[in-house]
């Protein structure tokens, strides 16, 4: 059956974005293209009043643009809205009725709430936050949406006219910015979240935080940290880098702004401000951390059409890390059985292994979805399987875990066979030195338990380890003959006996 293709499009203060995606039954889509046009509909707005007729005028071509895509990908559905910019301006009515007849579909002036509502439905889809108080943040161009949660269960939502276009073009005139400037811009976002949280004081520990200047602060920082990950999707940053990255943007003129690795030149007049506000927002609510969240309202605008067609899923239980592991495992077609049993090996071995070595839990969480996954570049073919392995992981989107914790699982699953870390092996040089114990500990185990299941038959019942002096003994129960598996296991415990320190014997009890 034809999938249908539907579009969202979120004109917002700073840039218009237009996503187009092809839906499923079950409530999943793909993203067939994904643009955007910066058009600053909320330049001097917060002077005059109106949108400017250039930047009407730069509206109109990217929603001429966005519909010659739409009319030519065959979109059956469209959800087209208008945010703050348009909401403030005197003129943001007239402005829409002409960007709706260009692009041939209703746009929608949604009010800040709606826009924190959709921000929330993409969180809620992307993150596991199960059993933990969070509050998800949007910074546009023209507002600020913030929204606590706990859990799957949204509490509060609110909209602060703090955004990044407007805040600079209201406090920060001089270049480089004067530090008088940032203490009147200081002051008035604090005043601003006082007066919109007068009521109660909340204290979070993590934010959620889309929109373009928190993507920018999440490439920023991953720069910062030279990471070398696929995408900054999920990635953490923590307040004391948003300090470090502040005080870096703070001293530098606009030219210099733009030479930042990970800031996109078009972001760097507004940069500053947009920043001044995710620090201050986290200090307000003596928040530690900010999880990036790449989508936003354009991915809450593709979840509302999605449930207008009927194509949602029917359960309202959140999906978990296990979920998007098993889904991943059955697009690849990989043996069920096999990757399961490998896993209760793994996860044996390292249940005996973590006192004596001092195993942090996180690591066992890796270990297990390399295990379900570590077969799935058969998928692209047999040989050098375990490389397709690792591209195959590294590049998908699964939920609950971050782009390093993708790259840790697709490098343990990587060297479940063949050859072992070496100098030559970029992407392993490339990882901190704690990252390299970690692939190394955790891809000696996967490596281990999968000799242990070498005819794929799960012969091996339990694992248990002794330990004496350097040596480590793993007895093992079985309901046959195993030799085989024994035999397969001896050849792969070279990464294990390097990464322990120890070397490794088998007993059959």
């Amino acid at each position: 059956m034809k999938k249908p293709r539907i579009a969202a499009i979120d004109i917002g203060t700073n840039s218009i974005r237009c996503i187009i995606a092809e839906a499923s039954n079950d409530g999943k889509f793909k993203i067939l293209d994904d643009e955007k046009a910066t058009v600053r509909l909320g330049e001097r707005l917060a002077i005059t009043g109106i949108i400017s007729d250039e930047a009407s005028g730069r509206a109109l071509d990217a929603i001429q643009r966005f519909h010659q895509l739409i009319t030519g990908l065959n979109v059956e559905a469209v959800e087209a809205v208008a945010t703050s910019a348009v909401r403030t301006a005197s003129n943001g009515k007239e402005l829409i009725a002409k960007l709706s007849g260009e692009l041939g579909h209703d746009i929608r002036i949604i009010s800040g709430v709606e826009e924190a509502e959709l921000t929330a439905s993409s969180a809620l889809s992307n993150f596991d936050m199960y059993g933990k108080r969070y509050a998800m943040l949007d910074i546009g161009g023209g507002s600020v949406e913030i929204v606590t949660a706990y859990g799957n269960h949204v509490e509060e939502v609110y909209s602060i006219d703090l955004g990044a276009v407007v805040m600079t073009d209201s406090f920060l005139k001089s270049d480089p910015i004067s530090e008088s400037e940032l203490r009147k811009l200081r002051r008035h976002i604090r005043e601003s979240l006082k007066r919109t949280f007068s009521s109660r004081k909340i204290s979070i520990d993590s934010f959620i935080g889309s929109g373009g200047t928190l993507t920018a602060l999440g490439c920023m920082a991953m720069q910062m940290r030279k990471d070398n990950y696929v995408s900054i999707h999920g990635s953490e940053v923590l307040h004391a880098e948003v300090v470090h990255l502040l005080a870096m943007l703070i001293h530098r003129d606009l030219k210099g702004r733009r030479t930042i690795p990970g800031l996109n030149q078009d972001r760097a007049d507004i940069i500053v401000a947009g920043v001044v506000v995710i620090d201050e927002v986290m200090r307000f609510f003596n928040a530690n951390r900010v999880l990036i969240n790449e989508r936003g309202i354009r991915e809450g605008l593709l979840i509302k059409s999605m449930k207008k067609l009927g194509l949602t899923a029917g359960s309202s239980t959140p999906p978990t890390w296990r979920d998007s592991i098993k889904e991943f495992a059955v697009s690849c077609h990989v043996d069920e059985q096999h990757a399961r049993h490998v896993a209760g090996i793994a996860l044996s071995i390292y249940d005996a292994l973590e006192l004596p070595f001092g195993l942090e839990k996180p690591e066992k969480k890796l270990l297990e979805a390399a295990a379900i996954l570590h077969d799935c570049g058969y998928f692209i073919s047999y040989g050098s399987h375990h490389k397709h392995s690792y591209h195959l992981i590294r590049h998908s989107e699964l939920f609950g875990f971050s782009p390093r914790e993708r790259e840790l699982i697709a490098q343990i699953a990587r060297y479940h066979r063949k050859s072992i870390p070496k100098r030559k092996h970029e992407a392993f040089q490339n990882l901190k030195g704690k990252d390299q114990v970690t692939v190394a500990r955790m891809g000696g185990i996967l490596r281990l338990a999968d000799g242990l299941d070498r005819r794929r038959n799960g012969l091996i019942r339990e694992v248990s380890c002794l330990f004496g002096g350097t040596t480590i003994t793993i007895n093992l129960t079985a309901t046959e003959d195993v030799s085989v598996e024994i035999f397969g296991a001896n050849a792969k415990k070279d990464l294990f006996e390097r990464a322990f320190g120890s070397s490794v014997v088998f007993a059959i009890s």
